[in-house]
């Protein structure tokens, strides 16, 4: 397995991810098509940047062209309140295979390597047991359950945080 930045060809992927109701199901329903292009954009241009990671998940560095999902890590926030927040998908064909799992521990070892990021916070969906599990399994540490703002909707989470200096299992 390897992660590779986003690229500008990654639409199909983003279009299966996020405006299919199986895949958004913990994420308060599918997305609207429109738009899908000028988000792989932004996520490219940032990924140049170097001001995002958002990193497609290729279970066979063989199949480059294959993505299984994608792990993306960014800031946002106002400045006192600024967080480095990380997420993920994996679609449904390639869910159970622990690719996940893996694709969040090597991103979360490069934030390490890098040194910038600092604590890392994660926020999956309070029903989403896979995702919760991987915060489990890696060393997460639970924080609480909060209401968060996603797409213009408001998804009740499990607040997690890692600092991958220290507590990265």
């Amino acid at each position: 397995m390897l992660l590779r930045d986003v690229e500008y060809g990654d639409t199909d992927a983003y279009v299966r991810m996020r405006c299919d109701p199986a895949m958004m199901a913990e994420l308060g329903g599918p997305l609207p098509r429109e738009g899908m292009e000028a988000k792989v954009q932004r996520d490219v241009q940032r990924a140049e940047a170097g001001t995002d990671w958002t990193k497609m998940i290729v279970p066979d560095e063989a199949e480059p062209e294959v993505v299984a999902g994608t792990v993306t890590l960014w800031p946002h926030g106002a400045d006192a309140e600024r967080i480095s927040e990380i997420g993920w998908m994996v679609l449904p064909e390639f869910q159970g295979r622990g690719l996940g799992k893996q694709g969040v521990r090597m991103l979360l070892e490069l934030a390490r390597d890098d040194g910038r990021w600092g604590l890392i916070h994660a926020f999956p969906a309070t029903a989403n047991a896979p995702s919760n599990g991987i915060c489990r399994a890696l060393g997460f540490r639970f924080l609480d359950e909060e209401d968060v703002p996603f797409a213009g909707r408001v998804l009740r989470t499990n607040h997690w945080a890692i600092d991958p200096r220290t507590d990265l299992v």
